[in-house]
């Protein structure tokens, strides 16, 4: 289940197949402790595969069958690793961001994320900016798209819609995970929410469901 092998199969047209193999093999039910299923803050639940170094194999899933998680920032971010993206079902849209330095008149402030094993440390650094709307990317199931790292662009379903995805993240040495958050904002943790062994049990169910 490595990055690489998920990766070739995502090429060759077998993702489908990929997912529905690693949903039986989570088992979730049975062993629980095989994979930590959390509640994002960017409004998904997250299912973690396989993490080796700077590669991780995720399972993204938005369903309204799942409480989603609270966000102390906003849903404008970047990443410190490559994404590739396969959309399994549903309708993802890629946001992209157009982030522009700012003074008096900014309108947001750039914290950095760090992450670990007990959840975020999101620190305010002293970027503030602007930000607009940028080029607006719709993809649909058996679409693959990617995205560089140190992009701002933000993850959108449509309201009340059903979607899952493959992704695929490759850290870039360097780059930080960012993400855009009100001006008086300070620092502060934010502690993981996993789901419950039920909860991940309702989540691979549904993801298997829109596969078969």
């Amino acid at each position: 289940m490595s990055y690489g092998a998920v990766h070739r199969r995502v090429l060759a047209g077998e993702a489908r197949a990929w997912a529905l193999e690693a949903l039986a093999a989570v088992d979730a039910v049975a062993r629980p402790a095989r994979v930590a299923a959390v509640r994002h803050p960017l409004g998904f639940v997250c299912l973690p595969l396989e993490r080796d170094g700077g590669d991780g194999v995720c399972l993204h899933l938005w369903s309204t069958s799942l409480a989603p998680a609270e966000s102390t920032t906003s849903q404008i971010h970047c990443h410190s690793w490559d994404l590739v993206s396969h959309v399994l079902y549903g309708q993802v849209r890629n946001v992209h961001a157009v982030v522009s330095d700012a003074g008096p008149d900014a309108t947001h402030r750039v914290f950095e994320v760090v992450s670990g094993a007990d959840g975020d440390r999101i620190s305010p650094t002293p970027r503030t900016v602007r930000h607009a709307t940028g080029l607006v990317e719709v993809f649909g199931p058996g679409e693959t798209y990617t995205l560089p790292a140190d992009r701002f662009h933000s993850s959108v379903v449509p309201e009340g819609g059903e979607a899952a995805t493959i992704a695929l993240g490759r850290g870039r040495p360097g780059s930080r995970d960012l993400s855009l958050g009100p001006l008086g904002v300070g620092t502060h943790h934010v502690a993981r929410q996993p789901l419950d062994p039920e909860e991940t049990a309702l989540a691979v169910r549904l993801i298997a469901a829109h596969l078969t």
